[in-house]
């Protein structure tokens, strides 16, 4: 099973963390600009040749919406998609309700046009495409989670779905947790991960590290199902306890 990481918030204190993997991973890099986040991958390559790739995961101001959906501000979305034209890049599209809950009346009216939109970039972009996704979606959640473009099916888009299963944050049944990702795994096969954490605080500020114990856990049911790999949230929080867990199962 393959292990790989999120990273947020691109600091010295990262390098630090990448110099403790001794295997093969990749990491989904957050930054605001395609310019950054090229140096930043050529950077991340070059202290660890085990990183076998790096992922662009675009974000956008708080005050925009931070993560990408129809409700994200207008021009905020063009701006990420006006980097993206003529590109093959691998992306992460982290496809969460706006940050900023005020947007989600104030672009209401833009709703159906930034849908369309997003539709037509998933359609047409040549590169990879990961999506970051709630990890409960069931019965009416589901259907509304497409609607609101929260979730995307690759049987239609092409991409490759990343259920943020974070169980410091959501304390999830494990039968629960068994049936959905076996579920998942039975619908999409390679097409589907799995987000693990989290190791530490995110952009909320307030998110609760994981127990080992869990970790371990979680890990495990996800080998168990058959998951091809999971990505871990997030680098900055890697310590040699944690790693001598992950460990285990690369």
């Amino acid at each position: 099973m393959k292990i790989s990481f999120f990273e947020e918030f691109m600091d010295n204190n990262i390098m630090k963390k990448l110099n403790l993997i001794d295997f093969p991973t990749k990491i989904y890099l957050a930054d605001y600009h395609i310019s950054t986040f090229d140096m930043y991958k050529n950077k991340l390559r070059r202290e660890n040749n085990q990183v076998e790739e790096v992922i662009w995961w675009p974000i956008v101001n708080k005050k925009d919406g931070y993560w990408l959906s129809p409700f994200t501000r207008k021009r905020a979305l063009a701006s990420v998609l006006y980097n993206l034209r003529n590109k093959d890049i691998p992306i992460l599209w982290d496809a969460e309700l706006p940050k900023n809950k005020m947007l989600l009346l104030t672009e209401l009216k833009k709703f159906r046009r930034n849908k369309l939109v997003i539709k037509e970039f998933f359609k047409q972009y040549k590169g990879k495409i990961y999506t970051a996704e709630y990890f409960l979606e069931r019965g009416l959640i589901k259907k509304w989670s497409s609607k609101l473009m929260l979730t995307f099916d690759p049987k239609k888009y092409n991409n490759t779905i990343i259920k943020m299963m974070y169980t410091s944050m959501h304390n999830y049944p494990v039968g629960f947790i068994k049936n959905e990702l076996s579920s998942n795994v039975k619908i999409y096969g390679k097409n589907f991960m799995v987000g693990l954490g989290v190791l530490t605080y995110g952009i909320n500020g307030n998110e609760r590290p994981i127990s080992l114990e869990y970790l371990e856990r979680d890990l495990r049911l996800c080998k168990e199902a058959g998951i091809s790999e999971v990505v871990i949230y997030r680098l900055g929080g890697l310590d040699k306890e944690y790693l001598n867990i992950i460990k285990k199962f690369i």
